[in-house]
């Protein structure tokens, strides 16, 4: 049994495996689930890169922190897109409603998953890489996070496991 009814939010790097586990997770708990960049996509009618390419990462940074300001649900896992840690309303806002949870995932980890960093619509300054992203996400994943979980090594199912262990 859930010690609480919270919602669960999970950050983490793209490609972490956020929307997947969060599915799953959802199922498991029998929660609902929201894919903020889903909602972002829907609400502006195009996808993340495009939305960066045409307005710019910090016009993109303001509409994700809108459409998260607006997550206003109940009983539900929501996988917030990489770049939500850069807006504290967004955090304050998630952190008032949900347990958060950050699934870590190692840099060489990341490197293998991650590969077009802009067919994605990863939000990353403009001469930055990979791995200048990570050093710069991993301290605000740990500091807005309830509870971390090291994915690197493990199936998704497993992650679900351990998500489900740590919210009991």
């Amino acid at each position: 049994m859930m010690k609480t009814n919270k919602n669960i939010a999970l950050i983490g790097m793209p490609a972490a495996g956020k929307s997947s586990i969060g599915r799953l997770l959802a199922e498991k708990l029998d929660y609902d689930f929201i894919d903020s960049d889903d909602l972002i996509q829907s609400g502006e009618g195009r996808t993340l890169a495009e939305i960066i390419c045409d307005k710019g990462l910090a016009r993109f940074l303001e509409i994700e922190e809108k459409h998260i300001l607006g997550i206003t649900p109940e009983r539900h896992v929501i996988a917030t897109g990489g770049s939500a840690v850069y807006s504290k309303k967004a955090m304050t806002h998630l952190s008032r409603t949900c347990t958060v949870l950050y699934l870590f995932i190692d840099l060489p980890g990341l490197l293998t998953r991650l590969s077009d960093i802009t067919a994605r619509g990863v939000a990353i300054k403009p001469g930055k890489t990979i791995e200048d992203l990570y050093a710069e996400r991993t301290p605000l994943y740990d500091q807005y996070s309830d509870i971390k979980i090291d994915c690197s090594s493990l199936t998704l199912e497993q992650v679900v496991e351990r998500a489900v262990a740590a919210l009991i």
